[in-house]
């Protein structure tokens, strides 16, 4: 019976019920979206990186002349490694969060007809590896006679250790120890598997996984140098990196010290994830402000709708009806006009995203985001009603006809 009564008032209101219902629509369309992108960000943020990132720093010099980088890679380590508290110096091509680093296709025939997908190149010397963190879950760490020199980009046809993911998307179901992977001109033999190693740039680039990575031994040469990896006690990093730059700076003053790539690995990555969280802030602002908005909207028109109805109320007062059933009444017409926002929402937010898929390559909205949306925008109807239809439940019939 209030069902019906609900429907019949609501056709004599068609324009605001209209445009209450749009307001929900459009708060549930932002709403399922802007939570999914929250959501995407903050485990972007949470990543295993797979190396101890507390207890490492990078320093980077450039200008140098490759002629001289043997000799210069020999003063730098020495310096660095006469760092108080400095456990191990390392050469490497990239760190995770840094800059960019070797990045490739790669096929998984020799004949260049199944493509791999592109995969980052982490190069490093015989000390890399335990500097690093990475722990070893199958095969082989690479012995030192397979650190080789670089040659252009990596040595010729190198061992390589493969991250768990990588094994997993190229051999599932096999055996990865042993397998081939080919660039163009180059063929790499896979000797171990490694739990982690985040790609230098997480969410960028054309990397489907942070894990889309390899491990190559290298040896530090003309094509190798520049780039080192300093590993300490994680709460004398901030210390070591300020030594290890002035000690650079002596040792290398025919280089030049990169202040931005020259911090703790932790410093890279909350630099690297700043956009990110200003993102997430900005993003929970608007869905509080639109949820606000949203009630708000949901207040003032059952308010409105109380002071147009005191007479209708006091009579269906003096008629038997009781608190309840006006407290009901107002909580139907509120559910009943949220969910056909809902109704609309939905088919808002999938239209959103596809358009987000798009233009910025996001990843399909799970349906599971809807029901959820669905769920808080009708526990906000209901609270933001629960005012104005309480104080028409306290209406007495008496007052109300008075009134009128």
């Amino acid at each position: 019976m209030q069902t019906h009564l609900v429907l019949a008032a609501l056709r004599k209101h068609r324009l605001a019920t209209f445009l209450i219902a749009l307001q929900i629509s459009l708060a549930c369309a932002v709403l399922c979206n802007a939570c999914f992108l929250v959501v995407q960000r903050l485990q972007a943020m949470r990543l295993d990186s797979g190396v101890d990132e507390t207890s490492l720093a990078t320093l980077k010099l450039s200008g140098f002349d490759p002629k001289q980088a043997s000799d210069l890679n020999a003063r730098v380590v020495q310096a660095l490694r006469g760092v108080a508290g400095v456990q191990a110096v390392s050469t490497v091509s990239a760190v995770p969060f840094g800059e960019p680093g070797i990045r490739a296709g790669v096929m998984l025939d020799q004949e260049q007809q199944r493509f791999g997908g592109v995969i980052d190149f982490y190069l490093g010397d015989a000390g890399a590896i335990q500097a690093f963190g990475l722990r070893l879950l199958s095969g082989r760490l690479p012995t030192p006679e397979e650190y080789a020199p670089v040659t252009q980009y990596v040595p010729v046809s190198p061992p390589i250790l493969i991250t768990r993911t990588l094994a997993e998307r190229f051999w599932p179901g096999q055996n990865p120890v042993g397998q081939q992977l080919w660039t163009l001109d180059t063929s790499f033999r896979v000797i171990g598997v490694i739990d982690h190693l985040s790609v230098s740039q997480p969410g960028g680039g054309e990397a489907e996984d942070p894990d889309w990575s390899v491990f190559v031994p290298a040896l530090a040469g003309s094509n190798f140098a520049g780039k080192y990896l300093i590993r300490g006690s994680p709460g004398e990093m901030a210390r070591i990196v300020r030594e290890s730059n002035q000690a650079v700076l002596k040792v290398a003053p025919d280089a030049v010290l990169d202040p931005e790539q020259s911090r703790s690995v932790s410093e890279l990555r909350e630099s690297y994830f700043k956009s990110s969280r200003v993102m997430v802030s900005l993003l929970i602002g608007v869905v509080v402000a639109l949820l606000g908005t949203t009630a708000l909207g949901i207040v003032g028109l059952a308010s409105f709708w109380v002071t147009q109805r005191r007479k209708q109320i006091g009579i269906r007062r003096a008629l038997g009806a009781s608190q309840g059933d006006i407290l009901r009444y107002f909580q139907i017409e509120n559910f009943i006009i949220v969910t056909l926002g809902i109704v609309v929402g939905m088919l808002l937010a999938y239209g959103l995203n596809q358009g987000l898929m798009r233009v910025y390559e996001l990843p399909r909205l799970p349906l599971w985001y809807m029901p959820i949306g669905a769920v808080m925008l009708w526990i906000l109807g209901q609270l933001a009603v629960l005012a104005p239809a309480l104080r028409a439940s306290a209406i007495s019939p008496v007052a109300a006809i008075r009134a009128v």
